[in-house]
């Protein structure tokens, strides 16, 4: 399926993924745990003041069949049980929460060579119902989604776009909120070999004729640091360093400057991650 068109949830993702991802500013602790036979632990906490907070995370894996049983500090336990190959290039996922009975979702998955399709409903007597789709290959792919609530009979969302993709640059355009934004985003690798990543995304507002963009960056300066940057219209400023000390545990500082807020402090956050 390595020609297969991406679901509609991949397209402008990768552009979102260097502007947002790994950013925060919060103290933030991750532990991770994993065993030979795949069964792990992740606990999530030290935030700020609070000695811990978070959730502790299980997950066990077999060759069809995934199980992930998250269980917070409020002992609400979150599992998410995924199987494989079902049917013939289909995956399916069940999800529910405890004590929360009207909780429990069901989605599928199905990819075909020239199209994706993804659905997900609610396993309750008014369920709200998604569906999602991408026709096309993984160069150039038109998707739309939709969301409908059983208990209104109103459509929640509906959003559509388009992407166009090559080993280089990934361009994306969405129709979202029901029709009333526009946003485009682009990404490119400058130079692939110094590991240079830059992207853009611009939005648009029908509703406010307001326009917004962010300006980011990435740059991998040897195997074990990287150096991300972003610039919004808005005055604000981040940075990013991340190193892997280890294998697969990393540390990463960010820092947040409003230059419109000139008597508040930059917003610095740490996080950690240890995996064994």
């Amino acid at each position: 399926m390595g020609s297969s068109p991406a679901p509609f949830s991949e397209i402008g993702k990768s552009a979102k993924d260097l502007l947002t991802k790994d950013y925060n500013f919060d103290q933030k602790f991750t532990l991770s745990v994993v065993g030979s036979t795949g069964l792990g632990l992740t606990a999530n906490g030290l935030k700020r003041d609070e000695i811990f907070i978070g959730d502790v995370n299980t997950l066990y894996k077999s060759r069809n069949t995934t199980v992930d049983v998250k269980v917070d500090t409020y002992s609400n336990v979150a599992t998410k049980v995924t199987l494989s190959d079902v049917l013939p290039c289909t995956k399916v996922a069940l999800s529910f929460r405890i004590p929360d009975h009207k909780s429990g979702k069901l989605d599928v998955q199905y990819l075909h060579p020239h199209a994706a399709l993804d659905s997900s409903i609610g396993l309750n007597p008014t369920p709200l119902l998604e569906l999602s789709g991408t026709i096309g290959s993984k160069d150039l792919s038109l998707g739309a989604e939709i969301g409908f609530d059983t208990t209104s009979s109103l459509l929640t969302k509906y959003n559509a776009g388009i992407s166009f993709n090559k080993p280089d640059f990934s361009a994306a355009l969405l129709l979202m909120d029901k029709g009333q934004t526009l946003k485009a985003s682009y990404i490119h690798a400058v130079d692939s070999l110094n590991g240079t990543t830059v992207a853009a995304e611009l939005t648009h507002r029908f509703s406010t004729y307001e326009n917004s963009f962010t300006l980011g960056s990435s740059h991998v300066i040897d195997p074990f640091n990287v150096v991300k940057t972003r610039f919004s219209d808005n005055g604000k400023a981040g940075l990013l360093w991340q190193r892997e000390w280890r294998p697969k545990s990393l540390i990463t500082v960010s820092t947040e400057y409003d230059s419109k807020a000139l008597n508040a402090s930059p917003k610095v956050g740490l996080a950690l991650a240890l995996k064994p």
